[in-house]
């Protein structure tokens, strides 16, 4: 099969720019020909007019149809578009009879500021409506003029049926994703459910466990902020480490000193996370995701996290880990407590955590899924080519 991945990387690089990377090492492992168009956000530094390319961009529609004569892929499988691709890449497909497949990592295609997310609490106002609110409100990065831009583009392309008929497949992460899409007015009957995996660090050692460990961007949305204020409630012999950078991170350091530990890679990340009690997920927007839990499943590492988004649905309430109100720091902090004084229940949990991870998201698992939605992608556009 002959896949081509497209992807607009970010400028400082998340967990949307891993999973394109694992899955295009997937699909090579597996003998597939992949091709990769990427964009990255860097170009905005020294070209900050190239934002305004997000409704249609020229670059990429020429560089597309050169791709798309050349190459000839079977399938298209989009990651992100935002700003410098565009949905121009899938009119340019959809010239050619192209599958296109579309993962939906984050809600951009539903509301501009991509994750629910408004003066720190969940906000669905912009669902199935003219999102002429995020405008006003100045949803994306507190700018009248990018909020419109960005708002600007998914009113032009839902005129014309762009995210409705240019896409043949959508990938959403879990049902809780699919039903807020479909919601949304992405179609259903071209939606569906793949989560991301990760590559297991080996059996888990359930031996010397202690304490807890928080990884992730310091930022508002991922409830750090709300663990700082926990963590003022907590006896100062529990320990819990903090690995990541963001914004916050001068509060961080000054609340938690050596236990913070700044940027960590994904070998140390899983070193640190085989030798923790438990993983603390406590963000306050709406996860499409939780790429930190999974790979805290794969360590066999328990999960406290925040009862809602994706994280309600990924974590059972006392089996793979403990599920919390989002935005509650009392309530963090006495399910903290209850994790340091149970290690015994802790550690079956993590036990109940890896075989969850052993039957849902390992590569194997996710494989197998997405050549099937990748056949059914090819299997539309051949049909389409035939009745032309």
């Amino acid at each position: 099969m002959k896949i081509l991945i497209a992807h607009n990387a970010y400028q400082q690089r998340g967990g949307e720019d891993v999973v394109v990377d694992a899955e295009i090492q997937l699909l090579r492992g597996r003998g597939h020909q992949v091709d990769t168009y990427r964009r990255h956000n860097a170009e905005l530094v020294d070209h900050p007019g190239a934002a305004a390319s997000a409704i249609w961009s020229r670059r990429t529609a020429s560089e597309m149809e050169q791709l798309c004569v050349r190459e000839r892929p079977d399938v298209i499988h989009v990651h992100n578009t935002f700003p410098l691709i565009s949905p121009s890449l899938y009119w340019i497909a959809a010239r050619h009879k192209i599958a296109v497949v579309q993962t939906l990592h984050n809600f951009r295609m539903l509301c501009p500021q991509a994750m629910f997310l408004r003066e720190g609490k969940v906000c669905e106002d912009c669902i199935g409506k003219i999102p002429w609110r995020a405008v006003t409100r100045k949803c994306y990065r507190s700018s009248t003029t990018q909020s419109a831009l960005l708002s600007g583009m998914l009113i032009a392309h839902d005129t014309l049926g762009t995210f409705r008929d240019k896409v043949t497949r959508y990938i959403a992460l879990n049902d809780f994703c699919r039903a807020k899409f479909i919601k949304g007015g992405l179609p259903a009957d071209r939606m569906r459910v793949k989560p991301n995996f990760v590559v297991s660090p080996g059996k888990p050692q359930w031996q010397a466990r202690h304490g807890g460990l928080y990884v992730g961007r310091l930022s508002p949305e991922k409830g750090i902020d709300v663990l700082i204020r926990a963590v003022a409630r907590l006896p100062r012999s529990m320990r819990i480490l903090v690995a990541g950078k963001g914004p916050l991170e001068d509060k961080v350091l000054e609340v938690f000193g050596d236990d913070y530990l700044g940027y960590r890679d994904m070998q140390e990340i899983a070193g640190l996370m085989s030798r923790s009690l438990y993983v603390v997920v406590p963000s306050t927007c709406y996860e499409t995701f939780g790429m930190v839990a999974i790979e805290a499943f794969a360590n066999g590492t328990p999960v406290i996290a925040s009862r809602h988004g994706s994280l309600g649905e990924l974590i059972r309430d006392g089996e793979t880990g403990l599920l919390v109100d989002p935005g509650d720091p009392f309530a963090l902090a006495e399910r903290l407590r209850w994790a340091e004084s149970h290690p015994a229940q802790m550690h079956r949990m993590g036990q109940a955590a890896r075989a969850e991870y052993e039957h849902l998201y390992t590569p194997g698992q996710n494989y197998k899924i997405m050549m099937d939605i990748y056949q059914e992608a090819i299997e539309v556009a051949l049909e389409t080519r035939d009745a032309a």
